[in-house]
């Protein structure tokens, strides 16, 4: 008697959240955003999803922010307003791709101003705002279609979506693109999402998660992991237990921060230094 064999079930693959990104993040704030854009059709609950994980927001209320636009104001904490606002803006005329941001209490407030200034409606304020702090280069080519893109430069899977849907300004730890830490051995190893950064490093999802947000020292296994916020971007570096040990020694001759030590020591590292010039080298 034969026997029937079953095929494996393929996983199913996520659907792709972006297939444009484009770096920004060394602008100055508040405009130092990660442009994260999908080329072709929104699927709206799944981008719900992903931007409900990321910025703690409840699915449902991220779900009706995507098909109607407006704003999600973030709760007090503690009885103090420490985190501003979501904004998803939809042109009504569809011409114009989805776009949504995060801004801080500081944007908050200069939007505030904005509307007692000049008459017009939070909305309107809070847009102009954003919109004003981003690179002038970007800002000039939101204006364009499809942010200017020459479309026949692109991959053909790319392409072939279409128009650009949607366009997130991101500026938070994402596993939907990359970014590097640099190793004790002056390589650079990308991560995406904080789930990867912590099993890199073998430390917990939640040491993670406060490490890349407040900055500062994260005592490891064989070393110490060092995360320095520069333009509200957390930039990250692992030191062995030699190199770390000689920052502590710093830190007690000179009065160093450990921060400034464990600098100082990367920069008087030659193996350290000369991986980081090839990098910079390197096309």
């Amino acid at each position: 008697m034969f026997k029937l064999k079953k095929r494996p079930l393929k996983a199913t693959k996520p659907p792709d959240l972006y297939n444009i990104l484009e770096n920004y993040t060394d602008f100055d704030p508040p405009g130092n955003v990660m442009v994260c854009a999908k080329a072709g059709p929104e699927n709206v609950d799944y981008h719900a999803t992903v931007l409900a994980e990321s910025y703690g927001i409840p699915f449902e209320e991220m779900n009706v922010l995507l098909q109607e636009g407006g704003i999600y104001t973030y709760p007090p904490t503690g009885g103090l307003v420490t985190k501003g606002l979501f904004i998803c803006k939809i042109d009504p005329d569809g011409k114009q791709p989805k776009h949504t941001w995060v801004m801080d209490v500081e944007q908050c407030a200069d939007a505030e101003k904005l509307v007692q200034y000049r008459g017009i409606s939070f909305l309107e304020a809070a847009e102009e705002i954003f919109y004003r702090g981003l690179a002038k280069e970007l800002r000039d080519r939101l204006k364009q279609k499809n942010l200017g893109i020459d479309y026949t430069k692109l991959d053909r899977s790319v392409s072939k979506g279409g128009d650009i849907s949607y366009i997130d300004f991101r500026k938070d730890w994402s596993p939907h693109f990359k970014r590097k830490c640099i190793m004790p051995d002056g390589s650079m190893v990308e991560t995406g999402g904080v789930q990867e950064f912590a099993e890199l490093h073998e430390i917990t999802v939640p040491q993670a998660k406060e490490l890349l947000e407040q900055g500062g020292t994260l005592e490891i296994s064989d070393g110490v992991l060092a995360c320095q916020i520069v333009n509200n971007q957390p930039t990250v570096a692992r030191f062995n237990a030699k190199q770390y040990a000689k920052a502590r020694e710093l830190t007690a001759s000179k009065g160093l921060h450990i921060l400034d030590a464990l600098s100082e020591v990367a920069f008087n590292d030659p193996i350290l230094m000369r991986s980081l010039r090839r990098l910079e080298q390197s096309p």
